[in-house]
């Protein structure tokens, strides 16, 4: 093996042995300041394997990132998940769904589901006693609680998630508990990072670049352990801006469809949909994205519709409310935006610079390059959200793996600070002040050294040779 291979395999070697080690320490609860230095090694080891896969012999690059790749998302199944309690409610959708009920109609507590319910999703006793349950009104003595958080509300997600779960239930086998959900986040994992190679190799770029997803540890952590649906939506962003890449009506129109479908399975990668558009200068030229991105949306929400008989948005509403997105006053959103202005001008002031980048991306973006758009949009979007939620900055991971501009990263990392170490610190916006400002830092001085760099480059390439002052 070459020298600088087995260097990189080795620090790749480390990584999986960090994030297995991260995976099964149950420290969410009793040592979230503990967790997170075990979540910073993972990172910091990442950093180095991207070092030195830049090293790595062309011809050895795409065996060794899907290698990677493979052992990294392996790492979310050695534990049942850790951090977040998303995917019971997951499982539960799916088992309503087998039943043959509207997932929109009663929420878990519903006594008209009590036959559905088993030891696992609903312990009973003394299992009652442990973190991340939440307790079921019942008429017997004895207490009984959910794994499923919010079990009063009705369930939030759109209907291709819906019908993702669905799928996941009636192809798990009797007892198998959470490991069908983090198998297939595992799987689409490895879907995401075989499409990003595949439209960069196409494209004759660095295939290095779809390593910054295949090795981040966000996704065997958020997609795969806590088997969050945000991947399905980011595969399905990714495919489809690989599509529109292709700036064929065709690829186009497909790449919107996809749009719709990553929308109907997460309602996030809606904001990946300016930079589709970049460069884009005739309204007939966006109606091929924009037009079936949004019939597939409607379209996928019928089945539900005509089944239901309540709301299909069910919980939305009170999430926004309940996360303090229509409040700025409250929680830590829009936490660096009120460093500077007052509470009441956060909302209005972050949709006027979301709308500033969204007309420059759509106005000078680069159509052959739609993920870079995308990544400008979303990138800001979250800095300037400062989202409690890690898993959130599964879509933001997959679109630097396509642009390859590595510093957007930070964000992320600030994302999981955010939510490990909030209970820590009482949730307090310092907190997300202190994490999303140094990755704004981090973001706005890479930009501008990039930008010295070229200008130089360029420059120089402009000086005729035996001009003054050249050699």
């Amino acid at each position: 093996m070459n020298p600088r291979t087995l260097l990189a395999s080795t620090i790749l070697a480390a990584l999986v042995a960090a994030l297995v080690h991260t995976q099964r320490y149950d420290g969410y609860f009793t040592d979230p300041v503990g967790l997170f230095r075990w979540y910073a090694a993972c990172w910091a080891l990442f950093v180095l394997a991207l070092l030195a896969l830049r090293r790595v012999p062309v011809g050895g690059v795409v065996p060794l990132v899907l290698a990677g790749a493979v052992a990294v998302a392996v790492t979310g199944l050695v534990a049942p998940p850790r951090t977040s309690t998303d995917s019971y409610r997951y499982a539960w959708d799916g088992r309503v769904q087998s039943a043959g009920i509207s997932p929109y109609d009663h929420t878990p507590e519903d006594p008209a589901l009590a036959r559905l319910r088993d030891d696992w999703l609903f312990p009973t006793g003394p299992s009652c006693n442990g973190p991340g349950r939440a307790p079921v009104p019942h008429n017997a003595g004895t207490p009984h609680c959910t794994r499923i958080n919010r079990p009063a509300v009705h369930t939030i997600y759109p209907p291709v998630a819906e019908a993702y779960f669905l799928a996941v239930d009636r192809l798990s086998p009797d007892g198998s508990r959470h490991k069908p959900l983090q198998t297939g986040g595992a799987l689409i994992s490895l879907g995401v990072t075989g499409a990003l190679v595949l439209i960069l190799r196409r494209r004759g770029d660095d295939p290095r670049k779809a390593a910054y997803w295949a090795w981040c540890p966000a996704v065997p952590v958020e997609a795969v352990n806590n088997a969050h649906i945000d991947v399905l939506g980011a595969f399905l962003a990714v495919a489809g801006l690989g599509l529109v890449a292709a700036r064929s009506v065709r690829c186009r129109a497909v790449g919107g469809l996809l749009f719709g479908a990553a929308v109907a399975a997460k309602l996030m990668p809606a904001i990946v949909l300016p930079g589709a558009l970049s460069g884009v200068r005739r309204v007939r030229d966006a109606a091929v994205v924009v037009l079936p991105a949004a019939l597939f949306a409607a379209l996928a929400y019928l089945p539900y519709l005509l089944l239901s008989h309540g709301s299909v948005f069910g919980f939305l509403g009170g999430y926004v409310e309940e996360e303090g997105y229509d409040d700025p006053a409250s929680g830590s959103r829009y936490s660096l935006l009120r460093l500077v202005l007052p509470d009441a001008w956060a909302f209005p002031v972050l949709l006027v610079v979301l709308a500033g980048v969204c007309v420059h991306v759509m106005r000078r973006g680069d159509p052959r390059r739609p993920w870079s758009g995308a990544l400008l949009v979303t990138g800001w979007a979250f800095a300037l959200l400062t989202p409690g939620y890690s898993w959130y900055a599964l879509l933001l991971i997959a679109l630097v793996a396509l642009d390859g501009r590595w510093e957007w990263l930070g964000i992320a990392l600030a994302g999981a600070a955010v939510y490990v170490l909030g209970p820590t610190f009482g949730y307090q916006s310092a907190l997300s002040n202190i994490a999303y400002g140094a990755a704004v830092v981090l973001v706005l001085a890479v930009t501008l050294l990039r930008r010295r760099t070229r200008l130089s480059t360029s420059g120089n390439r402009g000086i005729p040779a035996g001009a003054p002052g050249t050699p």
